[in-house]
């Protein structure tokens, strides 16, 4: 149980207890919004069939989910701090049961766009960034390990997933397996009634005391606006106009604080991170249909994301442990970015596997460096921000990343049905992925000089004041040598004021 806390101030984590209990919930909810997206690709082929679409018109249901699972991120860390993350995340759940049991009955494309691309993406955000937010609560030393343990909940649920998905589908059909899904999705709702509120005595006290200073504020306000004259109420009413104004602008910012956007480290996150999402899910997208086109059979297609599954399951806690030893947790940003080009070399180097070992070698490689990635997604971003800015890095960076997470299968789905080759969508997608971990990888080192340099200066002012001083001595003295100059301007004032000390002194003596 976490210390007692006085009124007024935020609870301390507690680091264990209920804690791990919040982290099994986040490890089913984070393991559904990530790997759920993924699992679908088992289905597409069939789909793409029985609608008769292109790989890149199919490819739009997992962008159209993805995108809207990131871009609902802002929403979702409203709703969070308005409501809390328990009730959030159990509506997410109810949304995506909702959507996927809708798109059982789904007729055309473009309704499974909106069924499973918009309905359950916006239920998987609300799993998503809320869980992520709740463990940042309840753990500091240990946060590290309980991201990298809940992250790994993407890993077991695809590896359970992937068979999962082609048994429904040769048993029911994917109408069938829709309906089941749909089912399945609803245990979001039960690992959000685990996350219970940490603090929560705490904060209706101090709702209760602000609640009562607002009231004594506005009688007060009201009492002097009765006292005074009839003149002096129109100033009174622009000030409360502007009072108006600036309220809705701290509301606003209450929520999704925009004073990241001048945060050094914050804007070479987001630009690595925006970059690096063109080309992060579209493999994982096209591995399955991959194989089946060079002939391989559906069941050891689906095995390939197995494969990746259980080697991101045992990476991403691994990830965490080395994240949070005292060798790397300091420069923690640096092992991030050699996790983003260690990915996009995978991706580069897949086209030589041109037999089914080749490829179950390249899905191994591939699940450990997207488990490394994983694992530090978030953590990274709150080494940078704090925990108190967290909440609105995440809705900020999330919007964000949703375009290039929009666009990236569908790109390669173009690239695919115009050269008729996927090599070419591995290619572009290990570039990218390369070059956004080389970006993160020169610009952290900057931030870090900087950081390194300016805690320098701080350090120095404050251990000799004396400089402080001689600042301040120096600033008066200028300011002497530019009255002197400007002395023949000033004269007449000098004058006037010798004149009313001499009149002050007259009533003195009188």
């Amino acid at each position: 149980m976490p210390p007692p806390t006085k009124a007024g101030q935020a609870p301390s984590p507690p680091d264990g207890g209920w804690g791990w209990v919040v982290v099994f919930g986040a490890f089913i909810s984070i393991g559904f919004a990530y790997a759920f997206p993924k699992g679908l690709a088992i289905f597409f082929k069939e789909i793409q069939d029985f609608f008769g679409t292109s790989y890149g018109e199919i490819a739009w249901v997992s962008s159209i989910m993805l995108a809207t699972t990131y871009g609902a991120g802002p929403i979702s860390s409203i709703l969070v701090n308005r409501y809390g993350s328990r009730p959030v995340v159990m509506f997410g759940g109810l949304l995506c049961g909702v959507g996927m049991i809708s798109a059982a009955f789904c007729t055309s494309i473009l309704q499974l766009y909106i069924c499973v691309g918009f309905i359950t993406g916006f239920g998987l955000a609300l799993n998503l960034q809320p869980s992520v937010i709740i463990i940042g609560k309840y753990f500091l030393k240990r946060r590290p390990i309980a991201n990298g343990l809940a992250m790994a909940g993407s890993p077991v649920m695809l590896c359970t997933l992937a068979p999962l998905n082609q048994f429904l589908f040769d048993n029911f059909g994917w109408r069938g397996s829709f309906l089941i899904l749909g089912a399945i999705l609803l245990h979001c709702c039960v690992a959000g009634a685990l996350f219970r509120p940490i603090g929560a005595a705490t904060a209706s006290v101090k709702t209760q005391v602000t609640e009562e200073g607002k009231d004594v504020l506005k009688g007060k306000i009201t009492e002097d606006a009765m006292e005074m004259s009839s003149p002096t109420d129109v100033p009174v009413k622009n000030k409360t106009e502007e009072e108006r104004g600036k309220d809705c602008c701290e509301k606003i910012n209450q929520y999704l604080d925009f004073s990241l956007f001048k945060h050094r480290g914050f804007l070479i996150y987001l630009i690595g991170n925006v970059l690096m999402f063109l080309g992060f899910f579209a493999p994982i997208v096209f591995l399955a249909p991959y194989a089946k086109h060079t002939g391989i059979d559906e069941y050891s297609a689906a095995f390939l994301l197995s494969i990746l599954a259980i080697v991101d399951m045992v990476a991403r806690p691994t990830t965490g442990i080395i994240a949070n030893s005292k060798w790397v947790r300091p420069r923690i940003q640096y092992f991030f970015s050699f996790a983003i080009a260690f990915n996009g070399t995978c991706h580069l180097l897949c086209p030589l596997a041109s037999s089914y070992m080749g490829l179950v070698v390249y899905s191994g490689f591939y699940g450990l460096a997207f488990g490394m990635v994983c694992a530090m997604l978030f953590e990274t971003l709150m080494d940078l921000v704090g925990a108190a800015r967290f909440t609105s890095a995440v809705g900020l960076v999330t919007i964000a990343e949703c375009c290039t997470i929009l666009l990236g299968p569908p790109i390669g789905g173009i690239l695919i049905d115009t050269f008729g080759d996927y090599k070419y969508m591995f290619i572009k997608c290990g570039a990218v992925m390369v070059l956004a971990g080389t970006f993160l990888f020169v610009m952290n080192y900057y931030n870090y000089r900087m950081l390194a340099k300016e805690e320098k200066e701080r350090k120095a002012k404050e251990e000799d004041p004396k400089s402080v001083r001689t600042e301040n001595e120096s600033r008066n003295n200028n300011w002497n040598k530019d009255t002197a100059q400007d002395g023949p301007e000033l004269e007449p004032l000098k004058e006037e004021q010798e004149e009313i000390k001499k009149e002050m002194n007259g009533t003195n003596e009188v």
